[in-house]
């Protein structure tokens, strides 16, 4: 006697044969079961209208249209479609179908005058005909579609709209999802069955996630705003269930991604903060046909001023970086762009260290460049902090040629690329930034036509360096999260957002300004890898829960690393054009005070005397603190060798630590 598991056994067994099969035989099996169907629908509408005087009529009427259909059929595509992908246009083509085959029956059954009433017969025909293809083909899509069940993931959809049932569609026909509801905000549909799955409240999620075995949340809803979808987010934070989203909905009407492109969380999801759309005079007054040069091209925040530049028009887009395999990069990319969209912009890859004055300036005064986007510059505060010399080299002096260089060139317009890390700096980084500030605005003082300012802002996300891609990074091998001290806390803002706002500042500026962008609220990094954690359908190991999945180490502030940071100097701030755009109106150094301490640094780094170049910056920057003794690594390396003093030499074991993956993010 056969249980119900060997039952199950078999019909898989049959239901992997089937899908094995190849395409030709899976069209003979359509066309097989049509024609029994034709057979079995001719004698049912015999029957149900009493139209036949005799069986043998029945007989050749069954056999003659179940020959019939057949062609009806493949001439008008239903042995096309593959089963388990069929939706609506089944429908379509099985009522065509029906009607062809109904009105042939028809004009066959008159002209042989073989039945009582062939019009009343035929046109029952047609309707059980349309029935059968149809629950044919929809009981084989659902039993072709059903095999491993019990081996995909119970997902519910949240947000039933169009993207919804495409996306529940999708996912039913494949192997790894399983969708076993909906949730909707909407409450005229909860309680309702949209494409075959129940919508349910967002209020009853979790108990829905307990009952079913939910393993997954899927975000259909692509049109939402950031800050919408935030509060959504924050509200599934609790549950153990692993939280993805689909595309938005620009990516997948453009073709860029399909709404089934499932992918985990960005955190600019979890930060929830809407992007104000740019002011379209503002993007184009510097760039629209006008030579622009950007350094840093191939960086983070340099490689996304490229891209957006490059949809508005310049004459001519100069990329000029240090690296080759980065300007390489980006200028690959920047080249299909321009493909893509038809765009006729000259795009001239150039290497080039900034601190090389006389290449930087052939390169302007060749190309006539008219607007400079200044982001070349070492950014990453450890690597700095222990490469001191260099980094005042490239943030201070790198500066500095450049501008000179665009004086003598005659640029119109130059932008500094900033940070909120030169406010009250604590580290290397910060105070070279802060540095290069007043380099540009003594240059202008000083009397140039150049109009130089300056665009302060915070942590980027997914640059290089972020948190962001390092905490995904860890909870995907298991932990641990490090984080640098529980109450560190730091401003962040999308890549393409601080791009636009770069642009859009240098249109306002009048020469010497310092602006500053909007950066919303500040994220306490503790609670933004809980909440990566958690949508990522883990939990987090501490006391309270010794049988976590993912444990929070705390790993202890990185030498000069503040616990949060500051975008002002002083409160002397006013509005601009942009909402999120402010001018801050700050002390400066006159060019007189400012000339001679640059040039005791200039000496102190061509002496490669670290200690004297960090009290030459000590001097220059207002609010440096620097929170440990200098830690250049090769100058204190040297001091060591030659007997320095034990008290001021670096602690390399500290720096080996630093530069371990699991403490590279800020």
């Amino acid at each position: 006697m056969s249980t119900r598991k060997d039952d199950r056994r078999y019909l898989d067994y049959f239901r992997v044969r089937l899908l094995r099969m190849e395409r030709r035989q899976k069209q003979v099996l359509a066309a097989l079961a049509d024609w029994i169907i034709a057979v079995v629908a001719v004698s049912a509408a015999a029957w149900a209208t009493s139209a036949a005087e005799n069986a043998s009529d029945v007989a050749i009427a069954a056999m003659l249209m179940a020959t019939v259909v057949v062609p009806i059929h493949y001439v008008l595509g239903l042995y096309r479609s593959v089963v388990r992908f069929i939706g609506v246009d089944l429908l379509l083509a099985a009522f065509r179908a029906a009607l062809v085959a109904g009105l042939v029956l028809s004009l066959l059954l008159v002209a042989a005058s073989a039945m009582t009433d062939p019009v009343r017969l035929s046109v029952v025909f047609a309707a059980l005909q349309l029935i059968g293809v149809c629950g044919v083909r929809y009981t084989a899509r659902l039993f072709l579609n059903r095999r491993a069940v019990a081996k995909r993931e119970r997902v519910v959809i949240y947000g039933s709209g169009a993207a919804g049932v495409r996306l529940a569609s999708s996912l039913s026909a494949g192997d790894h999802y399983l969708p076993v509801a909906f949730v909707d905000d909407n409450t005229q549909l909860w309680g309702k069955v949209v494409g075959g799955l129940e919508v349910f409240s967002p209020s009853e999620i979790g108990p829905l996630v307990n009952k079913r075995t939910i393993t997954t949340v899927l975000l259909a809803l692509p049109s939402v705003s950031r800050r919408r979808k935030r509060r959504i987010l924050n509200s599934l934070g609790d549950l153990q269930v692993h939280v993805q989203t689909v595309p938005e909905m620009a990516d997948i009407v453009s073709g860029k991604a399909r709404v089934d492109d499932v992918r985990d969380v960005e955190v600019e999801d979890l930060l929830g903060r809407d992007a104000v759309p740019p002011n379209a005079s503002l993007m184009s007054a510097c760039i629209a046909d006008r030579v622009v040069m950007v350094t840093g091209a191939g960086g983070s925040i340099g490689s996304e001023l490229c891209r957006q530049i490059l949809t508005l028009r310049p004459k001519s887009l100069l990329l000029v970086d240090v690296s080759e395999a980065a300007l390489y990069q980006i200028h690959r990319q920047l080249a299909d762009l321009a493909v893509a969209s038809a765009s006729r912009v000259e795009i001239v890859p150039l290497i080039g260290n900034v601190h090389h004055r006389e290449r930087i300036q052939q390169i302007m005064t060749t190309f006539a460049v008219q607007t400079v986007y200044h982001a070349a510059a070492y950014k990453h505060v450890p690597l700095v902090e222990h490469n001191l010399l260099e980094g005042v080299h490239n943030n201070v002096f790198g500066t500095l040629h450049t501008a000179e260089a665009a004086i003598e060139a005659g640029v119109e317009t130059f932008v500094l690329v900033s940070t909120d890390k030169a406010v009250s700096p604590t580290n290397v980084m910060g105070a070279t930034k802060r540095c290069a500030e007043l380099v540009l605005q003594a240059l202008y003082q000083r009397g140039t036509n150049t109009r130089f300012c300056m665009v302060r802002f915070g942590n980027v996300l997914a640059s290089s360096g972020s948190v962001v891609p390092l905490f995904r990074e860890q909870i995907r091998n298991g932990g641990p999260v490090t984080v640098t001290h529980p109450e560190i806390i730091r401003y962040f803002m999308t890549i393409p957002e601080a791009a636009q706002l770069v642009i859009q500042a240098g249109s306002m500026a009048t020469g010497g300004d310092v602006f500053v962008l909007d950066m919303g609220k500040p994220v306490k990094i503790l609670d933004l890898a809980r909440r990566m954690v958690h949508l990522m359908g883990l939990t987090v190991q501490d006391e309270s829960n010794p049988d976590g999945d993912i444990e929070i180490r705390f790993t202890g502030l990185r030498p000069a690393e503040k616990l949060y940071e500051e975008l002002l100097i002083g409160t002397d701030v006013s509005g601009t054009e942009h909402q999120r755009i402010l001018r801050a109106n700050e002390e400066y150094l006159e060019p007189d005070e400012l000339n001679p301490l640059l040039s005791q640094l200039w000496d102190a780094s061509m002496g490669l005397d670290a200690e004297e170049a960090r009290r030459v910056l000590l001097k220059v920057v207002s609010g440096y603190k620097p929170t440990g003794p200098v830690v250049d690594l090769a100058s204190q390396k040297r001091l060591a060798e030659s007997g320095g003093e034990p008290a001021k030499i670096a602690d390399l074991a500290a720096y080996r630590d630093l530069s371990h993956p699991e403490r590279s993010g800020s």
